[in-house]
C-alpha cells in the first residue's frame, strides 16, 4: 500500500529530510578511506569446549571514546556446526547482550562464559588453525583477527585482519557501535545484502550504500534501506575457470551500514553481537541449501498461489470487485485470486467490514460463488490497531495488554485508521490474542490468506504523540498519511539518538523517524532499538501460527517487511514500485535477491504501483510478471485502472504469457517443493546453472525458472527485438518448439514483437506441462505433456526431470502420507533408440486423481524423419491401429554460427494419443532412422 515515506522522492519530503540529516550529525558514506577506531583486541585465552568448539577471551588493547567506551572483555566462540557451516560468535564476556531471540530463529546457543578468565592459558602461538571438513578457521592473537579458508583449494573467504590496509581498521566492539571488516579479492562477485532497489543490477556495486534497517520507504528510492533486512551475501569466484561460491551471514537485527569497496567489506552496526555463519557451498545452489537449513526452509505454498492474482487499492465497493472478476472471465485471461486492499474495512480498522460498501451477506454470497469454482480471496491487515474504545479488537488488546510500551503506556502512532497502538509480537500473550482475532475475522469472512503490510513498522508520525483535543484526526479529507497527532521529537536517550548514525532512509534520518520510537519497550524489557527490524518477521510467525490453526490448511501470507528466516512463513512482494521501464528492470534483481535470501515466493507489482503505466509498458510487464514466482497486478488508489483487460493489446499479451504460465504450473509447483526441501530459488540468476560461465555473473535482464527455463524479456521502450545471452548448449523456444538456438556462449538477437516474450528451455531436461486453463484448479486436472530436450542433432544423450503432486491444502509438503506423489523422469538417446521412462514414488495419490500423460515431445534428435518400432511398457504399438500417433518435424536453427561446420539435422518427435497414468511407472521406446549423408 501507498504510504507517506513512498513520497521521500518528492521535493518537499526530500528537502525536509536533507534538513534533518544536516542536523543529525551524520557521517559521510563516501568511498574515501574511513577513520580507524582504536587498536583492536588481543586474545588472552582459548580452550576447547566439550561440544567440539573453541571458547576464547579477548581484551581491548587501548580504550577510546569514539562512539562510546569499548567493552573491555569479549567472549569469542567458534565451532564447525556442520561439515559446511562454521559459526563465529563474539559478545561481551561479562554482560548478556541483545541477540535475535532463539525462540524466533531456533539455533544452537553458544556456551555461557565462566566468570574467571584463565589468564594462565595464554597461548604463545601467533597463528592457530581449527580445521573442519570443508572450512578452516584461523586466528591471529595480537591484534586479534580471524580468517576462514576453503580446505579444498586454500582460498581465503574471509579475513578480518587489516594487515596495515588503508581501507579498514581493527575490530571495534562498543555498546552501540560494532565494526569488523574483511579483505576481498577484486574479482569476487558479491550478491545479497538487502533489501534495496539496486540500479546497477544484481551484483553488488562498489561504493553503493548498503544499509540494513527495515523502513517504509517505497521501492522507487534507489540504494536505500527498504522493507526488509537480510545481512547475508553470496560470494562467487572463478579460480582458473572453476567456480566456487560461499556465503556469509551476520545474524544481527540492529541497524547497520555495510561498506563494500571492491577489495574490502566493512560492517558498522549499532548494537547486538557479532554472530557470523560461513557457508562453504561450493555451488550457488549448495550455498542456499546450507543457508536455509539454518534459517528455515521456505514455506510450502498452495497450488492456487501460483496462479495469477489481481489487486488494487481503491476497489471502492464489492460490485467493483465482482466486475473485475467478471471482466477477467470475459477477456479469457486466467485469474485465481482476487484481493482487497483496505477498501473492505470499516474506517481502515483491521478485522472489520465496511457495512455499506462491503455488506457481509453480499460478500459471503460472492465468496461462495468464487470458492465454488476454485478462486480465492485475500485481504490486507496492517499491524496498527485503531485506538477506539468501541472497537472490539482494541478492547480485547487492551484487556490482554498486548501493545508495545513507551514510558509504561501503549506507544501511540498514526497509520490509516488514525491513532493506533502496535501489538508486540515478541509477547506470547500477543501471539495468542492475534490468533484469536484472526479466528474471529475468519468466522466473519472466510478469507484464503492474509496480506500483512506496513509492518516495518510504518508510522505517519515520529516521536512521542498524543491525540489532539478539539480536532478530528484524521480529518477524513485529504491524504491519510499526513501526521495529525500532536507530537514532539524524542532525542533524550542514546537509543533515540545513537552515537553512530546509520544511513537510514538513504538520507541519514533519525532511526525513529516515521516508525516506532527506538526507546519504546517490548516484552521482557526488549528495546525497539534492538528488535526493530524483526517486527514484520515476528508478525509473520504469529500470523502463520494463527492461519494454520484455523482449519489445518496450508497458510498463504504475503509480508512486506522481512528478515532472515521470513521465507519459512511468508511470501513477499517488492513493495511500492513505479510504472516505469527502469522499475520493470529493477524488479528482476529484487526478485532474484529474495531467492538467495530464502524467500523464493516473490514478485513485483505488475505494471507498477503508481503512477499510470503506458499500454506498451504493461504489455512488457505482464510478459515478465507472468514468470515471477508470485504473479500479481496491483495499483495505487490514485492511479487509473490497470487490470490486464483494460487494453486490447495487453489482453493479448496476458493471454499469451499467462497462458504459458498456466501450462507450466506443474513445473512451478515442483519448484516450490524443491524450494521447500532444499531452499532452491524458484527464479534464479543464470549463474546458478552456469557458474563457470563468467559472462552471466552480472546479468540482471534475464532469469531462470528452476535450472533450465530462461526468460529473456524486452525491458526497453519501443524495442521489438531483444539481445539475449545464451550460455553454451542447445535452447528451445517453448512457444514454438521447432525453433532451436545452439550457442557457444554468445548473445543472440531475438525477434520480440509487442505481444510476445522469449522463453527457452535448455538441453538435457524433461519438463512436465499441462494444457493450461482459466484457473489453476481446472488447469491442474488436464492431461500432461512431457517435453524432453537433448542437445540439437544428438545421436546420444540423456535427460531428466521430476514432478511433485500433492493435496495442496495440507500444511506439509512431503511424501509418504498417501496425499502426494513424486515422479522421476528419465530419457536417453543411444544407438538410434530413444527411451523415455518414469520411476514413481507413492503413486496412489496421482492414480486416485486420474492424471494421465497424453503426449511426449522429444526435441533435438539426430537421424532422419523415419521412426519405427514403438514400444510402450514392453508391448509393441501398431501406429494407426490404436489412438497413438508418432510424428516427426525438422527443427530450425535461428542463429548463424559462421564457423564453417555442417549443421546436424535436428528433429522434434511427438508421441500423441497416450493414456499413461502419471501414478504408474512407464517405459516407452522407439527407433530413429539413420541420417542419410
Amino acid at each position: 500500500m501507498f504510504s507517506p515515506n513512498s513520497l521521500l522522492s518528492s521535493s518537499f519530503f526530500y528537502v525536509l529530510l536533507v534538513l534533518i540529516s544536516c542536523f543529525s550529525g551524520g557521517h559521510s558514506s563516501s568511498s574515501s578511506a574511513p577513520p580507524k577506531i582504536g587498536k583492536g583486541y588481543r586474545l588472552i585465552s582459548i580452550e576447547e569446549t566439550p561440544d567440539g568448539g573453541f571458547l576464547g577471551h579477548l581484551q581491548v588493547k587501548q580504550k577510546n571514546n569514539i562512539y562510546g567506551p569499548d567493552i573491555p572483555l569479549l567472549q569469542f566462540f567458534v565451532k564447525h556446526e556442520t561439515q559446511d557451516r562454521l559459526r563465529v560468535h563474539i559478545t561481551d564476556a561479562e554482560k548478556r547482550r541483545w541477540e535475535l531471540p532463539y525462540s524466533l530463529l531456533p539455533r544452537d546457543q553458544p556456551p555461557v562464559s565462566k566468570q574467571t578468565i584463565g589468564r594462565s592459558r595464554k597461548n604463545p602461538i601467533t597463528v592457530s588453525e581449527l580445521a573442519g571438513s570443508e572450512l578452516i578457521f584461523s586466528y591471529t592473537v595480537d591484534p586479534f583477527s580471524f580468517a576462514v579458508k576453503r580446505k579444498s583449494n586454500g582460498q581465503t573467504l574471509f579475513n578480518s585482519s587489516s594487515g596495515g590496509s588503508d581501507s579498514f581498521g581493527e575490530m571495534v566492539f562498543k555498546d552501540q557501535y560494532l565494526e569488523i571488516s574483511t579483505q576481498l579479492p577484486e574479482d569476487a562477485s558479491l550478491y545479497g545484502l538487502g533489501e534495496n532497489t539496486q540500479p546497477h543490477g544484481i551484483k553488488l556495486y562498489p561504493n553503493d550504500p548498503y544499509t540494513l534497517y527495515t523502513t517504509d520507504v517505497s521501492a522507487i528510492n534507489l540504494n536505500t534501506d527498504l522493507y526488509g533486512s537480510h545481512p547475508v551475501y553470496m560470494d562467487l569466484r572463478n579460480v582458473g575457470g572453476e567456480p566456487f561460491a560461499h556465503a556469509v551471514l551476520l545474524l544481527n537485527s540492529n541497524g547497520m551500514d555495510v561498506f563494500y569497496r571492491g577489495n574490502s567489506l566493512t560492517y558498522k552496526i549499532i548494537g547486538g553481537v557479532f554472530d557470523f555463519y560461513f557457508f562453504a557451498g561450493p555451488t550457488p545452489l549448495a550455498v542456499v541449501d546450507q543457508y536455509t537449513s539454518l534459517i528455515g526452509r521456505p514455506a510450502p505454498m498452495p497450488y492456487w498461489s501460483l496462479g495469477f492474482h489481481q489487486c488494487r487499492w481503491g476497489y471502492h465497493n464489492l460490485s467493483v470487485v465482482e466486475d473485475v472478476v467478471e471482466n477477467y472471465k470475459k477477456a479469457k485471461i486466467p485469474l485465481d485470486v482476487i484481493w482487497n486492499d483496505d477498501d473492505h474495512m470499516d474506517g481502515h480498522k483491521d478485522f472489520t467490514l465496511n457495512p455499506v460498501n462491503y455488506p457481509r451477506p453480499k460478500l459471503l454470497a460472492f465468496l461462495d460463488k468464487i470458492h465454488s469454482i476454485g478462486m480465492k480471496y485475500i485481504v490486507i491487515i496492517d499491524p496498527g490497531i485503531g485506538v477506539n474504545s468501541s472497537y472490539g479488537v482494541y478492547q480485547r488488546a487492551i484487556a490482554n495488554d498486548v501493545f508495545i510500551k513507551y514510558e509504561g503506556e501503549p506507544y501511540l502512532a498514526q497509520v490509516w485508521p488514525g491513532a493506533v497502538n502496535f501489538p508486540d509480537f515478541l509477547n506470547p500473550k500477543t501471539v495468542a490474542w492475534w490468533g484469536d482475532e484472526i479466528r474471529r475475522f475468519h468466522a466473519l469472512v472466510p478469507v484464503d490468506g492474509l496480506w500483512i503490510d506496513m509492518n516495518e513498522a510504518s508510522n505517519f508520525c515520529s516521536g512521542k504523540c498524543t491525540i489532539p483535543k478539539g480536532k478530528q484526526c484524521p480529518s477524513g479529507t485529504g491524504p491519510g498519511w499526513i501526521c495529525c497527532l500532536d507530537c514532539k521529537n524524542i532525542t533524550k536517550t542514546r537509543w533515540d539518538d545513537p552515537p553512530y548514525k546509520i544511513n537510514a532512509s538513504g538520507l541519514q534520518v533519525p532511526i525513529g523517524y516515521k516508525t516506532i520510537a527506538t526507546s519504546a519497550v517490548h516484552y521482557n524489557g526488549v528495546l525497539e532499538y534492538d528488535a526493530h527490524s524483526l517486527y514484520g518477521f515476528s508478525q509473520a510467525i504469529a500470523t502463520h501460527k494463527a492461519l494454520q490453526g484455523l482449519e489445518g490448511k496450508r497458510p498463504f501470507i504475503l509480508s512486506r517487511s522481512t528478515y532472515v528466516g521470513s521465507g519459512k512463513y511468508a511470501a513477499h512482494w517488492t513493495g511500492d514500485n513505479k510504472g516505469t521501464w527502469e522499475d520493470l528492470k529493477y524488479s528482476i534483481t529484487t526478485v532474484l535477491n529474495f531467492g538467495i535470501f530464502g524467500v523464493p515466493m516473490v514478485g513485483a507489482d505488475i505494471c507498477g504501483f503508481y503512477p499510470a503505466p503506458t499500454e506498451e509498458l504493461c504489455n512488457r510487464w505482464i510478459q515478465v510478471g507472468a514468470f515471477y514466482p508470485f504473479s500479481r497486478d496491483h495499483a495505487n488508489y490514485y492511479s487509473p485502472r490497470q487490470e490486464l483487460y483494460q487494453w486490447e493489446t495487453v489482453t493479448k499479451s496476458a493471454k499469451n504469457a499467462l497462458g504459458m504460465r498456466y501450462k507450466l504450473l506443474p513445473y512451478l509447483y515442483t519448484l516450490t517443493y524443491e524450494a521447500h526441501i532444499s531452499g532452491a530459488p524458484i527464479a534464479r540468476p543464470l549463474f546458478f546453472s552456469f557458474p563457470a560461465y563468467k559472462e552471466c555473473y552480472g546479468l540482471s535482464t534475464q532469469f531462470l525458472l528452476g535450472s533450465s527455463l530462461m526468460v529473456s524479456p524486452v525491458l526497453e521502450q519501443g524495442k521489438t527485438e531483444v539481445k539475449a545471452l545464451f550460455p553454451p548448449g542447445s535452447w528451445y523456444n517453448v512457444f514454438d518448439m521447432t525453433e532451436t538456438i545452439v550457442s557457444k556462449g554468445q548473445y543472440v538477437t531475438l525477434d520480440a514483437p509487442l505481444l510476445e516474450v522469449n522463453v527457452h528451455l535448455f538441453q538435457n531436461i524433461i519438463l512436465p506441462m499441462q494444457q493450461g486453463g482459466m484457473i489453476s484448479k481446472e488447469a491442474r486436472m488436464t492431461p500432461f505433456t512431457l517435453v524432453v530436450t537433448f542437445p540439437a542433432g544428438t545421436s546420444e544423450g540423456q535427460a531428466k526431470g521430476n514432478l511433485y503432486l500433492d493435496n495442496d491444502e495440507l500444511p506439509e509438503m512431503k511424501l509418504g502420507n498417501y496425499c502426494s506423489t513424486y515422479v522421476q523422469l528419465y530419457a536417453t538417446m543411444n544407438k538410434g533408440t530413444v527411451k523415455v521412462w518414469s520411476e514413481v514414488q507413492d503413486g496412489k495419490f496421482a492414480l486416485d486423481k486420474g492424471w494421465i500423460i497424453e503426449k511426449v515431445t522429444v526435441l533435438g534428435l539426430g537421424g532422419n524423419r523415419e521412426t519405427s518400432a514403438l514400444e510402450i511398457n514392453g508391448i509393441p504399438v501398431a501406429i494407426g491401429a490404436s489412438s497413438v500417433e508418432l510424428s516427426s518435424t525438422e527443427q530450425k536453427q535461428l542463429q548463424d554460427l559462421d564457423d564453417g561446420q555442417d549443421r546436424k539435422t535436428s528433429l522434434m518427435v511427438e508421441v500423441t494419443g497416450l493414456r499413461l497414468p502419471v501414478g504408474k511407472n512407464f517405459v516407452m521406446s522407439w527407433k530413429m532412422g539413420v541420417q542419410d549423408h
